[in-house]
């Protein structure tokens, strides 16, 4: 996680100074012969430090994929392509999920590295935006992470962007990793596992991605959609809390939903890749995803002291209303940027 969040910060500034395929080279490049090194580590601080590798890696290929896609495709059907590659890649999980059942975890590093190699080769052949090779031209400050923060308006539109894709990271790192603890406080007699909650919320939130997306494009709006999948979500968190029963089918049926109306996780990242000028938008891009990952530090101490007070359930219900409250009020005030010409710089 850490390792994301520098990543997110050095890839960024390289999209936008020297261009979006040098990400995605060097990123695929860096995790996958990290995860493959992880496959043969003997202690835990060399498992550390490549993990701590590897996450700096992965923190560029999302948003790299992202940049490039939103300013290659034709402004009206741009979404159907971020849809694409948010919705597979997520997926990437659920498949992780699976075949750990079957192989011993230095095989899995091996397999995950061996998968990043093939789809390296797979991108050589990547076109570079013409948006941005026309941007080059221009004497203007580029990848200016700093600026994001020190810029009333910048930091303002990066703000609203990040609280409206909290809800997502409330439910994987509280309702989805304690789900045992969560059939526990409502006495349900079960044995549910965290690894195939985890599993059912992802296949979730990869429909739920695809669905989204295409309800973007057929509303002509990215913000309609998240109205209603955060209005839906809430309805989950709280038949999930107070209405669960002791079924593994309804319970894993409720991860899976949770994923689902969590699944607009491609419209916070085209948001934010419409939201700004081609000489920053990869750094927004890549640094965004990674502290929404991020904010589960942030998320986690709060759940905790508001456990302090209360007992689990109503703990979580406090915690998850007000986080989907405030991303709720965050997309209000969010510009509506479907078919935006991205062809701008700030």
């Amino acid at each position: 996680m850490f390792g994301m969040l520098v990543g997110g910060i050095i890839w960024g500034i390289i999209g936008d100074t020297i261009g979006r395929k040098t990400i995605l080279f060097g990123s695929i490049l860096l995790f996958s012969i990290g995860n493959i090194l992880n496959a043969f580590v003997v202690d835990i601080y060399q498992y550390a430090i490549l993990r701590f590798i590897t996450g700096i890696g992965l923190a560029g290929e999302l948003g790299a994929a992202i940049t490039l896609v939103s300013e290659i495709l034709d402004k009206e059907i741009r979404g159907y392509g971020t849809t694409i590659v948010a919705s597979f890649g997520l997926l990437g999980a659920v498949f992780a999920s699976i075949t750990a059942e079957f192989f011993h975890w230095r095989v899995m590093y091996f397999i995950g590295g061996i998968l990043g190699i093939l789809l390296f080769f797979l991108r050589l052949k990547t076109m570079e935006s013409s948006i941005f090779e026309r941007s080059r031209v221009l004497n203007i400050k580029r990848g200016d992470f700093i600026g994001i923060f020190t810029n009333v308006s910048k930091f303002r539109r990066y703000t609203i962007i990040l609280i409206t894709g909290l809800p997502i990271w409330f439910v994987f790192s509280i309702l989805i990793t304690f789900s045992p603890e969560v059939a526990k406080s409502l006495n349900l007699n079960i044995n549910i596992s965290a690894g195939k909650s985890i599993m059912f919320a992802y296949l979730g939130i990869s429909l739920g991605d695809a669905v989204s997306g295409i309800l973007s494009q057929r509303l002509k709006s990215r913000k309609k959609p998240i109205y209603i999948f955060l209005l839906l979500l809430f309805i989950v968190v709280l038949l999930y809390l107070y209405f669960n029963k002791e079924s593994y089918f309804v319970f894993y049926f409720y991860n899976f939903l949770l994923g689902f109306f969590a699944g607009y996780w491609v419209l916070f990242l085209t948001a934010g890749a419409e939201q700004f000028g081609t000489n920053i938008r990869a750094t927004v891009v890549s640094t965004l995803p990674n502290f929404i990952r991020g904010s589960v530090v942030l998320i986690t101490l709060s759940f905790n002291y508001i456990k302090s007070y209360f007992d689990f359930i109503t703990s979580a219900v406090i915690l998850g209303t007000i986080i989907i409250l405030v991303a709720f009020i965050s997309t209000l005030l969010m510009e509506e940027t479907f078919a935006k010409d991205l062809d701008y710089v700030e």
